[in-house]
């Protein structure tokens, strides 16, 4: 399967699963939790807030990992894992564009300050259990 097969069939699984787990790194060691993942292409965003410990895990090691696709029992769901590395967005466009009412629970709506978002620019790609297949992989070039 061609590079542009596999990110096709990448962006589709994450465009339709947008919870997964964002993985940073605390203390030389992993630490992960479940986040809601928006795309664009194969670039994800998440929102949280300014002031967690995520954050300052990602401004001492922008290093990320994110899971994305799994439901049910896992026997014919692909999977995407995605290593990249994550960085602070907080452009009013992209608060905007990603904006949901259910964050009102966290946020004081999308001009609200300590909202933002990690962004997460993939360096490998890979998906897993398509349809029985080995891991496929794919690196990106920025």
């Amino acid at each position: 399967m061609s590079n542009s097969d596999l990110k096709e069939k990448v962006v589709n699984i994450i465009s339709n699963h947008k919870t997964g787990i964002l993985a940073s790194v605390e203390n030389n060691k992993p630490h992960s939790r479940y986040m809601t993942f928006y795309n664009e292409d194969i670039t994800l965003y998440t929102p949280t807030k300014k002031d967690t410990e995520k954050i300052d895990e990602i401004k001492n090691n922008p290093y990320v990992s994110v899971l994305l696709g799994y439901e049910e029992k896992g026997q014919s769901d692909a999977l995407v894992e995605i290593l990249g590395t994550s960085s602070i967005n907080d452009t009013q466009s992209l608060k905007d564009q990603f904006w949901e009412e259910s964050f009102n629970k966290w946020f004081d709506g999308p001009n609200d300050p300590n909202y933002v978002f990690l962004e997460i620019q993939p360096e490998t790609v890979r998906i897993l259990n398509l349809n029985g297949e080995p891991p496929q992989e794919f690196s990106v070039k920025n």
